[in-house]
């Protein structure tokens, strides 16, 4: 699984102006804040997720492969979505790449105008065994909910 650094202008400016958004409180498109402590420093690390529910149950998928907040939620097993003042703790499985074509529809269908980039030849309309030829380069986790 490889990870696509994302540009100076995502990773500096945009990010961490979507960020602000969320932590005032404004969700753009429903992007969220993702909580996780740091596998290697103990520290809690955040950055902006797009989750997607399907069948109604949250996933987050990673676009750009295994990135740092995919290798910290492995380690981790839970974390935190955060808007404004509101958290929402979970418990995160990751799924297999078998189970991933209806989570990664849901993911285009709703967030394609973002993620484009990182899924050429497919889209939200794309036939399962389209999906499933991506789906190795993109982990996703299921969320549970914790009280």
């Amino acid at each position: 699984m490889k990870y696509q650094r994302p540009g100076y202008f995502n990773a500096r400016i945009g990010n961490g102006l979507l960020m602000l958004l969320i932590r005032l409180g404004m969700s753009p498109a429903g992007a969220q804040m993702l909580a996780v402590r740091g596998r290697r420093s103990g520290e809690t690390r955040t950055v902006p997720v797009n989750p997607v529910t399907v069948d109604g149950t949250q996933y987050l998928l990673a676009p750009r492969g295994n990135t740092e907040w995919v290798r910290n939620l492995r380690a981790a097993g839970e974390g935190e979505l955060r808007v404004g003042g509101k958290r929402a703790r979970f418990r995160a499985e990751e799924i297999g790449d078998a189970e991933k074509p209806p989570v990664i529809r849901a993911y285009l269908k709703r967030w394609i105008g973002q993620v484009r980039a990182f899924f050429p030849g497919v889209g939200g309309d794309s036939p399962d065994d389209a999906l499933l030829s991506i789906a190795p380069e993109h982990p996703a986790f299921r969320l549970t909910p914790m009280a």
